[in-house]
């Protein structure tokens, strides 16, 4: 049988929302105040849920110490108080909300095997949230 186990996190950081192939006017039109030069900045919460079977001999998915270490390794260490479009993990795409929900699967998918990462949820405001689940798609940190 399998079982989930899931935990937030919390990071802040900050990004300008521009596309390169995107004339000023039609950035300005697609990402509104987002375009601003300067960036803006968000306190972003990160669930993360991790399924798998239950171990025997520690009735656990998988031991929160060790899942807050690799998402801090890996996501908090590396975003936490950062701008995201200096990050090359954003170099050819927009460091929209949706591709960092992106890049945050895709750096936790492999490291959490043989357990599964079931989702990742990225929340930017009380009313926005994202979220990926699993495609089958490569496991590149790349998020475009």
């Amino acid at each position: 049988m399998k079982a989930y186990f899931g935990r937030r996190y919390r990071l802040s950081a900050s990004h300008r929302l521009h596309a390169g192939s995107l004339t000023p006017e039609q950035n300005r039109n697609v990402y509104g105040k987002c375009n601003n030069p300067h960036g803006h900045g968000h306190n972003y919460t990160i669930e993360v849920l991790v399924g798998g079977p239950v171990a025997a001999e520690t009735g656990m998915v998988i031991n929160l110490v060790d899942l807050d270490r690799l998402v801090h390794n890996e996501v908090l260490n590396r975003f936490d108080h950062a701008n995201l479009n200096h990050d090359p993990l954003f170099a050819f795409a927009v460091p929209t909300t949706e591709n960092l929900c992106r890049a945050v699967f895709r750096l936790l998918k492999i490291k959490l095997l043989p357990r599964e990462l079931e989702y990742v949820r990225v929340e930017e405001t009380e009313n926005n949230f994202f979220q990926c689940f699993d495609d089958g798609l490569s496991t590149s940190p790349k998020p475009a």
